[in-house]
Formats: structure tokens, sequence, C-alpha cells
């Protein structure tokens, strides 16, 4: 076991934020422009219920594309391997997660992973629901389970704020349901989407999610199932070869575990039978990734032996 400390997370964590001067805060969704880049927090929950926790760990900020993996996990739940896989590829791609090129190139326009914006408005179009309020509770019912937080809901204003500029992701939704990968209101599914974006947690709660992962689906206090076993291992597999953008391969040799960020400035990793980790930091590189956040995983990764491989 390669127990982190909170000395450890204070002490790399205040080594680390400096590198926020070498990023930029997303400007593209009006309302996360408005965070401070200078903000800064990191938690590791442990297999166990143990959690320290530093910098600003009550600061709340919304989930972003690390809801990808927990929609694919309710969505592979709901409707198993082989009916998601149909919609969606398995393999990773070097273009930026909001690109539309490779759509164009595949055939019948099947979206390459569930990781990019693309794979993931084709998963999410697949949740249980009669309409989108329906829908977007099945997710934050799972969320809520997995945080063992009932409170916890989406930044209306966030959610209002991606709705009304979500025009390259209504481009992909309605490309793929020129090929019957996607089905329904194209604008039901951008009100689900912007809104699972929109979740709000702060980097504890971000970070027990990490420990169910670790845990291979089951509460790190209670040991009871929350997400199948082969679910998480998906999950986790995507993590790591499509979680960090087309960062993923560099990632995957500089820190070497399952990790999923978002243009928030969160970062979701998992340590195998240790815990999960939670960094916030919105200051992003020019992949989309939280560049304090990265930073932090790779001092914690080289210190404690994290890598998989």
């Amino acid at each position: 076991m390669s127990y982190i400390s909170k000395t450890d997370l204070d002490y790399w964590l205040e080594h680390v934020r400096i590198y926020a001067n070498n990023g930029d805060v997303a400007d593209y969704i009006p309302a996360l422009a408005n965070q401070s880049p200078e903000i800064s927090a990191a938690a590791f929950y442990s297999i166990g219920g143990d959690c320290p926790k530093a910098g600003r760990s009550d600061y709340t900020f919304t989930i972003q594309s690390i809801s990808k993996v927990l929609t694919l996990a309710l969505a592979l739940i709901q409707h198993g391997e082989e009916a998601v896989f149909t919609r969606v590829g398995k393999e990773p791609t070097s273009d930026p997660f909001y690109s539309i090129r490779k759509l164009e190139l595949e055939q019948p326009g099947i979206p390459l992973n569930p990781m990019i914006n693309a794979g993931a408005l084709a998963v999410t179009n697949m949740i249980r629901g009669r309409d989108s309020e329906e829908m977007v509770g099945e997710i934050l019912d799972l969320i809520r389970r997995l945080c063992h937080d009932d409170s916890i809901t989406y930044d209306r204003d966030v959610a209002q704020s991606e709705f009304q500029t979500a025009f390259l992701n209504r481009s992909l939704a309605y490309f793929m349901k020129q090929n019957g990968i996607i089905t329904g209101s194209i604008e039901e599914l951008m009100d689900v989407y912007t809104k699972q974006c929109a979740i709000e947690v702060n980097v504890k709660q971000l970070a027990r999610i990490g420990a169910v992962f670790a845990n291979d689906g089951r509460d790190p206090e209670t040991n009871n199932p929350l997400i199948p076993a082969t679910v998480a291992r998906i999950c986790k597999t995507f993590m790591v070869t499509c979680g960090m953008y087309d960062n993923s391969g560099t990632f995957a040799i500089n820190v070497g575990i399952p990790a999923k960020s978002g243009v928030s400035g969160a970062i979701l990793g998992v340590i195998k039978n240790e815990g999960g980790i939670a960094v916030f930091g919105p200051a992003l590189d020019d992949k989309g990734n939280s560049v304090v956040g990265v930073e932090l995983l790779e001092k914690l990764a080289q210190q404690k032996k994290w890598s998989i491989f």
C-alpha cells in the first residue's frame, strides 16, 4: 500500500500550484470563465474510508467530462455491453475531444469511444427515462449512491450556459442522428448532457467515486456492490486509454493510473485496491487538462510508484 497522507497532499499541492500560471481557464463556456485560476484542492479517499484533503477542499466545481465515465457505467448497467458498443466504439483517438472529423471517416458514423464528446452524447442518449428530467434523475441517483450523498445536484447556471453555447455538440448529435446512432430529440439530449456535465461536487466527493472504482465497484467503507465489477473494469480501461483527451498516452507513461479530466479543472484518478484521488485546479493546458492536477499526479505517482504498467 502506498497510502497518501495529508502531509503528502499539502506538500505537493503547495509545490505545484505555481503551475497554474502556465494554463488558462476554459472561457468558451461563459460560466466557467469566472473561475479563479489560483484555486486548488486535492483529496485521497482510501478503501476503508479515510480521506485526507488539501487546499480548498470544500470548494465545489462541475464535473464536466468526468461525467462521461459515470454515464458509461450507467448505460452498461442498464443495457449491457453488446447494446452499448453497437453505438459507440472502444478505440482511442489522437483527435481533440470535440472533433467531428472521425465521425465522417468511420462507417456508419459510430464515434470512436465514449470519452470524446460524440461518444459521450451517444452514451447519454441511451440512458433510460421518458423525458430529460427522468434521464438526469437516473444519472444523479447513481452519482449520489457513489458519493453516499443525496444532496448532490447540478449547477443550473453552468448547465444553462453550456446549453446555450453547445453549437458544436449539437452538430455532432445531428450528424449521428443522420446515421442512426442517436434517436429522439436533439434538444432534449442536449438538456440532459449539459446538466450531467454541470453536476457539482467537491474533491472529497469526487475522490470517493474514484475509491468505488478502485474497489472494483464496491463501496469503499461497507464493501457493498454499487457498480458491477465488469462495468468498473471497462470504465477504468477507457480512463487509461482515452481519459485525458489526446494527452492520454503521455499521461499513461508519466502517471500510469486510470484517470479522467474535465474542463472545469477537475481530475479523477483511481489507484487499484488503494483508493481514489481527486485534484482540482481550473487553469488548463492546451489539451484541456488541469495543469496543477497533472503536475500533482505526476509527482505523487513518482513518489508512490503507482503505475499499473
